[in-house]
Parts: structure tokens; C-alpha cells; sequence
């Protein structure tokens, strides 16, 4: 499960790793400064091998997260690049491995592209699960006037409030009912459905909330008013009725 991936790559690099890389496979390498504790860090994670390598991984990791055009209007770059934006898109720069959002994943662009589409100028805009922060960044270059992001990890805050956003460690249950005009979600699609309740409760009427995290076999029982798709990756529309 992504979910599962994600958190194994915050503990790495909790634990000091130098860099990471996801293997097409779907395995993950990462990579420990030569004077790391092999035996406790092979004790941490299950006996995995932890060999020596002379190459500079660190170099390797970051040449395969390159800037990126995401939806119609945005250009994520890595944090230690310097590339321009092409006109007519936003820049959001991104601290790739502390936190899951770096743009590169199927979910997080879904997320993205749902945004250019919902989200207006003077709109209120809450992302609940915010990772790095790149969906919140993202609501605010579209013109929301108040931004929220909120997250269970400690770590992700930190990194989140970089963004300048105003950030806070919880769950959607500390959010105001009927406050967002959108709400966006990029978890796991078990927690998508256990919080299956707090996406309308959140919203105004008339309210959006953009949910994603779900793989196609894992669709999540939420009647939906539109599902976008890419690869095997799904990000679902759910619409808060206005009522006479």
C-alpha cells in the first residue's frame, strides 16, 4: 500500500538518511552517511541488508525528482534547483522526503488539477493529511483567501509550515463544520472512508471536496460526483448539496 510506503520513508529519513529512492519494483533503497549503525538501522527494519556504497546516491536521488509541469498552471521544482517557471504557470518549490507531496506521485497531481478546476479567488480552502504542503501552496496560488492544512505527523507540520500557511497538528475533526468552500484530501482510502462524514461537515453548501490516496481496486465507498484517473491512481469529487 502507498500508505505503507510513505510512512517506511519517513522513518528513514527520521532515522538520518541521506537519500531515498523508490525502485520501479516498488521497493525502496535509502542510503546512511558511512559512519551510520548498520546492525541497529538492519535491526529497525526488519534485518533488511545494509551494505556499503561507494556511489553518491544523494546526487542520484535528486537527479531523478526533476521540475516538473503539473495540471495547466503549475511547476514544481525540487528545492535546490533554481529553474524558472514557464509563463503562465506557478512555482512551488519542494522539499522533497521530509514529508509525502513532492509532486511526483499520481495522486498528488490528480489533487492538483481538481484544484484549478474548484477553487476561486476569495474561497476558503482546508487540506486535511497536508504531507509537505504542495496542495495547500497550490490553493493559494489559485487565489483562496484563507488556507488551512492540518496533519497527525508531527514532522509534517514542521516541514508544512515552511509554506507559511497557517498549519496544525490534528485531524479533520478539529475543523469548524461548514467552513471550506473546498476541502481537499490526498490519505489512505481506509481513512478516507473511517472519515467519510467529516468531508461534508466541513463544507459550505454548495462545497467541494477533492479526495485521493485510492488505487483503482480500492475505490472507497463515497458516492462521488466525479472521478479523475491516472495510471492506477484515483482522486474522487464529492459535492455538499445546496438545500431550498
Amino acid at each position: 500500500m502507498q500508505d505503507d510506503k510513505d510512512m517506511l520513508i519517513a522513518d528513514l529519513w527520521e532515522q538520518g538518511s541521506s537519500g531515498i529512492i523508490e525502485l520501479d519494483s516498488g521497493q525502496v533503497r535509502a542510503f546512511f552517511d558511512d559512519d551510520a549503525d548498520r546492525a541497529r538501522l538492519a535491526a529497525l527494519f526488519g534485518g533488511v541488508p545494509v551494505e556499503a556504497d561507494g556511489r553518491d546516491w544523494v546526487a542520484l536521488a535528486q537527479e531523478r525528482l526533476q521540475p516538473t509541469e503539473v495540471g495547466e498552471r503549475f511547476f514544481l521544482v525540487p528545492r535546490w534547483r533554481d529553474d524558472p517557471a514557464p509563463d503562465g504557470r506557478f512555482r512551488i518549490e519542494v522539499n522533497n522526503g521530509l514529508a509525502f507531496g513532492t509532486g511526483a506521485h499520481e495522486t498528488t497531481r490528480l489533487c492538483i488539477e481538481l484544484l484549478e478546476k474548484y477553487v476561486r479567488a476569495g474561497m476558503t480552502v482546508v487540506d486535511v493529511g497536508t504531507g509537505s504542503g504542495i496542495l495547500a501552496q497550490a490553493a493559494r496560488c489559485l487565489g483562496a483567501a484563507v488556507v488551512v492544512g492540518c496533519d497527525v505527523d508531527e514532522s509534517a507540520i514542521e516541514v508544512a509550515k515552511a509554506t507559511g500557511i497557517p498549519m496544525f497538528v490534528g485531524s479533520a475533526a478539529a475543523v469548524g463544520s461548514g467552513m471550506a468552500d473546498v476541502v481537499v484530501a490526498n490519505i489512505s482510502p481506509e481513512c478516507l472512508t473511517e472519515m467519510a462524514a467529516e468531508w461534508t461537515r466541513m463544507l459550505k453548501a454548495g462545497g467541494v471536496a477533492i479526495l485521493s490516496g485510492i488505487e483503482k481496486e480500492d475505490l472507497v465507498a463515497i458516492e462521488a460526483g466525479e472521478i479523475r484517473e491516472e495510471g492506477n491512481w484515483r482522486a474522487m469529487v464529492v459535492f455538499k448539496e445546496v438545500r431550498a
